[in-house]
């Protein structure tokens, strides 16, 4: 059988780390296209260098531009590959731009598609991740669900069939990669054990608008007078530190550029706490026995919160959430017992 994978973007980069791995064991052609959503070196190659993913067969170069424009230039760019490939499978990953015009353009050529991450759902729901989410769910043959909550949530929406727990990817690659996690960030920068925040914050609904980015890190700002504050900055987020002329707040903070994902477990799993609007930062700090203060309305990983794992806060919130939540046990298997990218792969008719 031959099986597409469209990426874009870092959590995606993660996830094919993975999945792509247990479909070549399962005897898929694996054909692995990158639209080129996220193309800086920061962003995109150095995962694939640190996770020695295979070379992408196809890259779309579509780049940055508006949610319309992303869309668009995939769909009709993959269109073409798509045709030329006849692929039996085309699989996509979480809720990005690339995910829904995967989707779209596969279902509209009537090929079964695949959605790593279905079911996930979270307010406010016109934030353009729970769009693409919603719709993919509504074009996918294989709903591989990383929870329970997701196979619920699917069933509530009425959905009868193709709904499988799979367990989340993203832990198979924590364990697997744990080993080799890189600690030099933390001892470039003397970071002490437990004695300090790791910070990311790059949502469009937290870095668009002026007011709101400032009480971040007005809030992010008192954090450090207690704890270091440790800031890989999205290109995003500081595009909009610099237009808003929100600069002299950084100097409060250590910021370093994106790290790859070995480095930035390493940082993880040595602090204390993490501040984070990343829905895979949120599980993987759960995965290193860190909790997380998550600066969003909602989280489609509500199970974190219900079990007060982590917690959500509002701006103006983030300190005293931060140093409220106390300690908890955390409880294990959440998000499956480490296989999902093998269960995944049995799942759409592999091979072993």
């Amino acid at each position: 059988m031959k099986i597409v994978t469209i990426v874009g973007a870092r959590p995606q980069f993660i996830k094919e780390a993975v999945v792509g791995e247990e479909l070549r064991k399962a005897g898929f052609k694996h054909i692995l296209i990158h639209t080129g959503q996220h193309y800086d070196y920061n962003m995109s190659d150095v995962f694939f260098r640190s996770l020695e993913i295979k070379d992408p067969d196809y890259n779309l170069g579509v780049g940055s531009g508006t949610h319309a424009v992303q869309t668009g230039l995939t769909m009709i760019r993959l269109e073409e590959v798509i045709i030329k490939e006849k692929p039996d499978i085309v699989l996509v990953y979480g809720d990005t731009n690339a995910t829904v015009a995967g989707a779209l353009v596969s279902a509209k050529l009537k090929i079964p598609v695949a959605h790593v991450e279905a079911g996930m759902r979270q307010e406010p729901r016109d934030m353009p991740e729970e769009i693409n989410r919603v719709l993919t769910d509504r074009m996918s043959d294989f709903l591989l669900c990383p929870s329970r909550t997701a196979v619920e949530n699917l069933q509530k929406e009425g959905v009868e069939k193709g709904i499988w727990f799979t367990g989340d990817v993203m832990y198979d690659l924590y364990l697997k990669m744990e080993e080799y996690f890189d600690y030099s960030t933390v001892e470039r920068l003397s970071l002490k054990e437990n004695e300090y925040v790791v910070v990311t914050i790059h949502r469009d609904f937290n870095t668009d608008s002026k007011e709101r980015l400032e009480t971040i890190l007005k809030q992010l700002s008192l954090v450090a007078k207690e704890k270091r504050a440790v800031f890989p900055i999205h290109p995003r987020t500081r595009k909009r530190i610099q237009e808003f002329h929100l600069d002299n707040y950084l100097r409060h903070f250590s910021v370093v550029n994106p790290l790859d994902y070995p480095e930035m477990m390493g940082l993880v799993k040595l602090s204390w706490k993490v501040v984070t609007d990343s829905g895979g930062l949120q599980k993987e700090s759960y995965f290193a026995g860190k909790q997380a203060v998550v600066v969003m309305p909602d989280t489609s990983w509500i199970e974190l919160i219900k079990r007060g794992i982590n917690s959500l806060s509002e701006p103006g919130e983030i300190y005293e959430k931060l140093f409220s939540v106390g300690d908890n046990t955390f409880e294990k298997d959440l998000y499956g017992s480490g296989n999902a990218g093998a269960l995944i792969a049995k799942t759409l008719g592999g091979s072993e």
